[in-house]
């Protein structure tokens, strides 16, 4: 049995075939365009390890026009920044405590030069416990169980919103690992519509900010009723998918056995990153773009937000 999983709605599973689907267009032309940035994450099909793929196996598209690729560079060495927070709902059972070891032990061996910061879900803010450093031990220390009040955090989604608006732009990539059970308690959990997630992934986006998760249940009810836990794990799924992240979740309402699966998978997925620049058709106003960025390398998969910022000319 696999030791993660994502947990897509057919919708999203279609999206993805979509996004791999070769498309017959010309390729623009070199200077046609507007330069953007973006991360992208290249996964193995089969088997753990990601075949290489060059900056001509990169296919960039919008709509059915071909972007050209001009930047392909793998996120090590000189190009390894990364600031990367760890978000915890303060709303969580206290069965995460047993998970608190596994989380220092990932901060702990993260590279020396990776920026970690911890913060936790309250009353829909980031409540910060460590800003960003390179001091791991800090971090380490600064992990704490949660309050465990069912209710502190009204919509997860208003916290992820307000760390990320908070966040310092900068040329290092930014990734965000949020542990939570995805429910919204503002807003309910029955449909898609729900406009605090869509406006996390609106400010993520914008922000270029990968957001991944891991489900951990919250108290009382919300914490073992099968439709809400349900809805907050596919909230969490959306919120991954659509920024180039990954969600974690185990198909029920209990907690996982141990986060160590998924956050090997984490610190696997930080290593196999490329910085992509390639060149956007120019909008008549700045705002965000859909996009589709795929290879036809064998055995390769390249995760990727399903937009981009692109500016005006």
């Amino acid at each position: 049995m696999n030791t993660h999983n994502v947990l897509f709605s057919t919708a999203f599973a279609a999206a993805v075939c979509l996004c791999a689907a070769p498309c017959l267009s010309a390729q623009a032309e070199p200077g046609n365009g507007i330069p953007v940035h973006t991360v992208v994450t290249v996964e193995a099909s089969k088997g753990s390890n990601p075949p290489e793929v060059s900056q001509q196996d990169v296919l960039v598209r919008e709509g059915k026009d071909r972007d050209t690729v001009t930047e392909w560079t793998p996120a090590q060495g000189d190009h390894a920044d990364l600031e990367y927070f760890i978000l915890i709902d303060d709303g969580a059972n206290m069965t995460l405590g047993s998970q608190l070891e596994p989380i220092r032990k990932f901060v702990l061996d993260q590279p020396p030069a990776t920026k970690i910061g911890l913060a936790y879900m309250q009353n829909g803010i980031a409540q910060m416990a460590q800003t960003l450093t390179t001091d791991h031990e800090a971090v380490a220390k600064a992990l704490r169980l949660p309050t465990g009040i069912a209710g502190i955090n009204g919509s997860p989604y208003f916290s992820v919103s307000d760390l990320v608006k908070r966040w310092p732009t900068g040329a290092a990539r930014r990734e965000v690992l949020m542990i939570s059970d995805g429910i919204d308690r503002y807003y309910g959990s029955a449909d898609f519509l729900d406009p605090y997630l869509d406006a996390a992934i609106s400010d993520a986006l914008k922000a270029g900010i990968i957001v991944s998760a891991i489900y951990t249940p919250g108290m009382g009810h919300f914490g073992h009723d099968f439709y809400l836990t349900y809805w907050g794990q596919l909230y969490m799924a959306k919120l991954a998918d659509q920024t180039g992240g990954e969600a974690y979740y185990i198909g029920m309402t209990g907690p996982p056995v141990t986060f160590s699966p998924y956050l090997d998978d984490q610190t696997s997925r930080l290593t196999h990153q490329y910085l992509l620049t390639f060149l956007a058709k120019p909008p008549k106003k700045a705002g965000l773009q859909r996009v589709r960025i795929a290879t036809e390398v064998p055995k390769a998969q390249l995760v990727a937000p399903k937009q981009i910022w692109v500016p005006a000319r």
